[in-house]
C-alpha cells in the first residue's frame, strides 16, 4: 500500500488560451487531445496528458493525480483512509476514462487539498515532441516531478500522506524573518516510492491558489537554460533565478504560470536508494543561487 508517483495535477483556468501558450511556446510542453470536458491537456511523455487544464470560472489549482500500482493497492489505501475517517468517493466509470485510468477516487487531506488516487494507465503511443525542441523529461514511472502543497496543519498533513505510503526523505525549518524571535517555516519532503528525492512537500504556509508549485524536470541543463531564456522573453515573471538546491541537487528555475502557482524547471535531480537513505534535516534550502522575486503588485 504504497503511491508510486505523481500521475498528474489538474487546474481550473478561465482562459485556456493563456495555458496553451504558457505550455507550449513558453515552456516547450506538447498538447495532447482534449478531455471529454473539455480541457487542454499538456504532455511530457509516453502519457496522455500530465498536466490538465479544465475550464473554469477561477484560476485555481484542482488536485494531484495520486499514482498506486493495482486494484489492490488502492483498494487497500481507500480501506485505510475510511478506517482513519476520511471521506472517500469513488470516482465514476466517466470519470477515470477522462483521466485515462482505470480506476479513480477522491479525497482531501486535512489541510483541504484535494486529491485523485488511481491506478491503471492508458496510453496513445504518440511520441513525444517538444515544439520547442526539448530532448525531453525525466518522467516515465519516476512520474511528472513534484507537487509542493500548503499544509497549515503541517504535522496532520504529514501523518495523513503517510497513510497513503510516503515517507520522509528530508525537512526544513528556515526562518524567513529578519526577527530571530518568529517562528521558523518547516517544509516536509516526502517521497513515493519512485527514486524521485520528493514527489511530494508541505510547507506551512498558505498558497491562494491552492499549490505554492510543480516541478518538471528536463533531461539537460541546456533545456533548463533555453526554457529560461524563453520564459524572460515572452515577459513571463521569474519568481527565483537560477539555482541548485541543498536537498535533492536540482539545479532549476522558477517561474509564475497562469494558474499563479509556480513552475519549477530543473534539472539533475538526485535518485536515492531508498534501502539505504536515511531521512536528513537541512538547515539551508540551496548551495547557491535562487534568488526570490515577488510578483508585480
Amino acid at each position: 500500500m504504497t503511491v508510486r508517483s505523481l500521475g498528474y495535477v489538474v487546474v481550473e483556468a478561465p482562459d485556456l488560451a493563456a495555458w496553451r501558450k504558457f505550455g507550449l511556446e513558453v515552456i516547450g510542453l506538447m498538447e495532447g487531445p482534449a478531455g471529454s470536458d473539455g480541457s487542454l491537456r499538456l504532455r511530457i511523455d509516453e502519457r496522455p496528458f500530465r498536466i490538465a487544464i479544465v475550464p473554469g470560472k477561477t484560476n485555481r489549482f484542482v488536485s494531484c493525480g495520486w499514482e498506486f500500482k493495482d486494484a489492490e493497492e488502492l483498494e487497500s489505501t481507500i480501506t485505510a483512509l475510511r478506517r482513519a475517517k476520511v471521506e472517500v468517493r469513488e470516482g465514476t466509470a466517466a470519470e477515470a476514462a477522462n483521466r485515462a485510468v482505470r480506476q479513480l477516487a477522491h479525497c482531501k487531506d486535512p489541510c483541504g487539498n484535494q486529491l485523485e488516487l488511481f491506478h491503471g494507465r492508458t496510453y496513445d503511443y504518440a511520441p513525444f515532441a517538444s515544439p520547442k525542441g526539448l530532448t525531453g523529461f525525466v518522467a516515465g514511472d519516476l512520474g511528472m516531478g513534484h507537487a509542493v502543497l500548503p499544509a497549515a496543519q503541517l504535522a496532520a498533513a504529514r501523518e495523513f500522506y503517510k497513510l497513503l505510503g510516503f515517507a520522509d526523505t528530508d525537512e526544513m525549518w528556515l526562518q524567513m524573518s529578519p526577527n530571530p524571535a518568529d517562528p521558523k517555516l518547516g517544509i516536509h519532503f516526502m517521497h513515493a516510492a519512485c527514486r524521485r528525492h520528493h514527489s511530494l512537500a508541505l510547507v506551512g504556509m498558505p498558497a491562494p491558489s491552492g499549490c505554492v508549485h510543480i516541478m518538471l524536470e528536463a533531461r539537460s541543463l541546456d533545456d533548463v537554460g533555453y526554457a529560461l531564456d524563453r520564459c524572460i522573453a515572452n515577459g513571463a515573471h521569474i519568481s527565483s533565478s537560477l539555482g541548485k538546491h541543498s536537498n535533492d541537487f536540482m539545479v532549476s528555475f522558477y517561474v509564475q504560470t497562469p494558474g499563479g502557482f509556480d513552475l519549477e524547471f530543473g534539472c539533475d535531480g538526485l535518485q536515492p536508494d531508498w534501502s539505504t537513505w536515511v531521512p536528513t534535516q537541512s538547515v539551508i534550502g540551496d548551495l547557491w543561487g535562487h534568488r526570490w522575486s515577488p510578483p508585480p503588485a
